[in-house]
C-alpha cells in the first residue's frame, strides 16, 4: 500500500522516515480520538516514552557542551530546553499541527495551534522514534530537533531574578521569599501590576510589570540590587 502523502511530507520535515508507520499516525492522534469503547489509539503511551527520551537526550548534551558548569546552571538550561513551550516551539518548526489527528470538535477550536498538544505530540514523536530504531536515532533526532533551542542557552546561563533571589535566600539561611500582589492598574488589554517580594529579616522591595509574572521578577530584582548581589540584573 502507497505511503500517504501527507506522512511523507512530514518525514521530510523530520528528515527521518518510519520502518513502523502505525508508529507515527499513533504518535499524531490526540486522546480526542479514543475509541468509544475505550480502546486507547492516542498518543499519550508514547508521550510518556519520549519525555525520557528527551531527557536523557538533552542531558547528554548539556553535560557536553557545559563541562564546568555546577548542577544548579544544568538543571536550569535543562528545563529550559524540555519544558512544553520549548516543545511546542519545535514542533511549529516541524509544521506538526498540520499533521496531527483531532476529533472534529478539538480541530474546530484550534487544536492544531494549541501549545500543549503540540508538545505532547512532539515528546510522542520522540517515543516513536525511539521505538522504531532505538535510542540512538531518537538521540540524533532530538540533536537536530533542539540545535536552534540548545544554541540560545549559551546566552542565557544566568538565572531569572527569581530563580537567583532564591538561590540567594537559602544560602544565607533565609526563608523563601513570598509574593504578594499589591495593585493592578490600567485597562484589562494593558494592565499594569505591582508585586511586593517578603523574606522574613528584610525589608520587602516591589516591582512592575505588564504581568504578575514580570513584577514579580521586577520585586526580585530590586530586592537583589539593594542587596548588592552579582548577577542582580538578570532576566528572564
Amino acid at each position: 500500500m502507497l505511503r500517504p502523502r501527507k506522512y511523507k511530507d512530514l518525514e521530510k520535515a523530520l528528515a527521518y522516515r518510519f520502518k513502523d508507520q502505525k508508529l507515527l499516525e499513533m504518535a499524531l492522534t490526540h486522546a480526542s480520538m479514543r475509541s468509544s469503547k475505550g480502546k486507547r489509539i492516542d498518543n499519550e503511551r508514547l508521550e510518556f516514552i519520549g519525555d525520557r527520551v528527551l531527557g536523557l537526550a538533552i542531558a547528554e548534551l548539556l553535560s557536553e557542551r557545559f563541562p564546568d558548569a555546577n548542577e544548579g546552571e544544568l538543571a536550569r538550561r535543562f528545563n529550559k530546553l524540555v519544558r512544553g513551550e520549548t516543545c511546542a516551539k519545535v514542533a511549529r518548526t516541524l509544521g506538526l499541527g498540520t499533521h496531527l489527528i483531532l476529533s472534529d470538535s478539538e480541530a474546530g477550536s484550534g487544536g492544531r495551534a494549541k501549545s500543549t498538544i503540540l508538545a505532547d505530540a512532539m515528546e510522542a514523536l520522540l517515543g516513536a522514534i525511539f521505538l522504531d530504531t532505538g535510542f540512538e536515532t531518537a538521540r540524533a533526532a532530538v540533536r537536530r530537533y533542539w540545535a536552534s533551542q540548545s544554541a540560545e542557552i549559551h546566552t542565557s546561563a544566568g538565572p531569572d531574578a527569581k530563580s537567583a533571589l532564591q538561590e540567594w535566600a537559602q544560602g544565607q539561611g533565609l526563608a523563601l521569599p513570598k509574593y504578594v500582589e499589591i495593585a493592578r492598574k490600567g485597562p484589562d488589554h494593558a494592565p499594569r501590576f505591582t508585586s511586593e517580594v517578603r523574606i522574613p529579616g528584610k525589608p520587602p522591595a516591589r516591582g512592575e510589570g505588564a504581568s504578575k509574572r514580570s513584577a514579580e521578577q521586577a520585586a526580585a530584582r530590586a530586592l537583589l540590587e539593594r542587596e548588592g548581589v552579582a548577577g542582580a540584573a538578570a532576566h528572564e
